[in-house]
């Protein structure tokens, strides 16, 4: 099963550009629409997509395309696949039988898929296409990278550690608030506590006062 990654959101990209320059189809040019990389699993089988956009409709008796390999950018290409009325893979020492054009040439789409990936086969892979009349032929470039094994999921303990960040300041807030409103309580408990003492007391004063005023007035002379 071919590893591709960084691919999804090239392919839609892609799709959009095809779809600018098939309307806007300026005279004499074409594009070669291919991400400009991917990563493959050792051992895997990988499709190396390419596709092309022309303002002419494939004729295939004209049309011409050429897929090479080079391990560097500068090194000297090896062409392993070409058309020329027909798809016609060629015989590599690199790659033997495990190239096969997996593409659709009606829908201009030129991919490849190598089966049994190798380190070896880890280089930049050339797309090259000719579309008479377009004078201008079309050329594409994809760097391939061979994994040994799958990269690790990816890391979430920042991601864990930042929510538990969050998490501890809200709880810190949330206790925060929960404190300052029992201490607000507290004190308002304490406040209705000294009024009612208060008003107990002014009660108490009132009642001796009135107790003593009457003691007073029986201590009086009579009247003459």
């Amino acid at each position: 099963m071919p590893i591709l990654l960084h691919f999804g959101k090239t392919q839609w990209a892609l799709s959009c550009v095809a779809l600018m320059v098939f309307l806007a189809c300026p005279v004499n040019s074409m594009d070669v629409l291919m991400p400009t990389q991917i990563l493959a699993l050792n051992g895997t089988d990988v499709r190396i997509p390419c596709a092309f956009t022309s303002c002419y409709k494939l004729d295939p008796s004209k049309f011409a395309m050429n897929w090479t390999y080079q391990e560097t950018s500068n090194s000297t290409e090896e062409m392993f696949m070409t058309y020329k009325n027909k798809i016609t893979p060629l015989k590599s020492s690199r790659f033997g039988d495990r190239v096969i054009f997996s593409g659709n040439l009606d829908k201009n789409d030129l991919s490849i898929t190598i089966s049994d990936v190798q380190l070896t086969d880890e280089g930049i892979y050339n797309c090259y296409v000719r579309n008479p009349p377009d004078r201008i032929p079309g050329h594409g470039a994809i760097q391939v990278f061979i994994l040994t094994e799958l990269p690790p999921p990816r890391d979430s303990t920042i991601a864990v550690a930042i929510g538990a960040s969050v998490g501890g300041i809200l709880a810190l807030l949330i206790l925060s608030m929960v404190v300052v409103k029992c201490i607000r309580r507290h004190k308002n408990q304490e406040l209705i506590s000294d009024e009612q003492k208060m008003e107990e007391e002014g009660k108490a004063d009132g009642e001796g006062g009135t107790e003593e005023a009457t003691k007073n007035l029986s201590l009086l002379p009579e009247d003459m």
